[in-house]
């Protein structure tokens, strides 16, 4: 409905050339069939383009018979440049001449003031809406940009997480070590030489003081040990550790990782399923015809499952080789489950790792 307006201006123009007319019923009736003809340009769709045009061209043509309705020209010219084919109008234009004294000086008038409007209108709102089309491109270009920025801010923050609790990792992996390799043989050497004199002592008044001093030390070994295997445990990405071993074999299979599990997962877990999943990809490198791979690591409520299949070939699981029975004693170490099934669509391993109760 864009342009509404300037059309309403050129049809009150219009009004104005039929209604200085002698009679009232030929002019009313001409300036309805411009009226009717002009709103059917402006509802029907586009591709009905060549409708419009023909409708437009014959209330032109109609003028040659009926010369009072050239006085509409106006109204139909603005139509015309609106289909970007202003000549529809050219067969109405020799009736301008045909009419001679029939048409009043007011009527032609009318009607060329009403064609000068229609250009001046048409152009105004073809620089509007060639206006708002930019505006629109640009709201769209700067919506798009906020949208690429904002992704890559996210990128960015989520980069800058992963180094973030990757030096953490290191860090408590590298205190870990700290207190194992300094703390640990300290605590050791002294726990060392607590029973040495416990043994060699003579009197009995010190006696109890040093078996009280050894039990200290020896409570002091025992938690500083599992500090240092917490540390040790919270430090291992378990993810990062997956991606490390699909890297290996990326040149020869294509791996699929689906990975849902939290990051609070015990220590043995993580180390069992690593362990299990180095052990399954030199597996199927050693052994497998395939050239795809699945790997699920997901958390349940009760368990962490582990499944590794590929689609190589294979009847039947060979005896020899540590391989699987690596996997099988990782997996029962933490109290789980694991299952070996060879087809003819592949080979899969599936674990269950119980979750300690709490």
């Amino acid at each position: 409905m864009d342009g509404l307006s300037e059309k309403l201006v050129a049809a009150m123009i219009c009004a104005v050339g039929f209604c200085t007319a002698d009679s009232l019923t030929a002019p009313v009736a001409l300036l309805l069939l411009s009226l009717c003809i002009s709103a059917a340009v402006t509802l029907l769709p586009k591709q009905y383009s060549t409708l419009s045009a023909a409708m437009i061209a014959a209330d032109a043509a109609l003028s040659l018979w009926f010369p009072l309705a050239v006085c509409g020209l106006p109204l139909l010219l603005y139509d015309a440049l609106t289909l970007k084919k202003w000549w529809l109008v050219l067969p109405g234009c020799p009736a301008l001449f045909i009419a001679g004294k029939s048409l009043l000086l007011t009527q032609y008038l009318a009607i060329a003031v009403g064609c000068a409007a229609s250009l001046l209108l048409f152009r105004r709102i073809s620089r509007l809406t060639g206006q708002v089309s930019r505006l629109t491109e640009l709201r769209d270009s700067v919506t798009e940009r906020n949208l690429m920025l904002a992704e890559q801010n996210l990128k960015m923050a989520q980069m800058q997480d992963a180094e973030i609790h990757l030096a953490t990792m290191k860090e408590r992996n590298r205190i870990a070590r700290e207190i194992h390799d300094n703390v640990g043989h300290m605590l050791t050497r002294a726990l060392l030489q607590a029973g040495a004199l416990t043994v060699i002592n003579r009197d009995e008044q010190m006696r109890e003081p040093l078996i009280g001093l050894k039990d200290t030390l020896d409570t002091a070994m025992t938690s500083m040990r599992e500090s240092v295997h917490t540390l040790h445990d919270d430090s291992i990405d378990l993810r990062k550790v997956i991606a490390d071993s699909i890297g290996t074999v990326g040149d020869r299979f294509s791996v699929k990782l689906d990975y849902d599990i939290s990051d609070r997962v015990p220590g043995s877990v993580k180390l069992c399923i690593a362990g299990v999943i180095k052990e399954g990809l030199s597996n199927a490198v050693k052994h497998s015809a395939g050239d795809r791979i699945l790997i699920v690591v997901r958390e349940h409520p009760a368990f962490y499952q582990l499944v590794i299949e590929d689609n190589g070939r294979c009847t039947e699981i060979a005896e020899t080789g540590i391989g699987l029975k690596n996997m099988t004693d990782r997996v029962k170490g933490v109290g789980g489950q694991i299952s070996f099934t060879p087809s003819e669509k592949g080979f899969r391993i599936f674990a269950s790792l119980q979750k300690e109760k709490p």
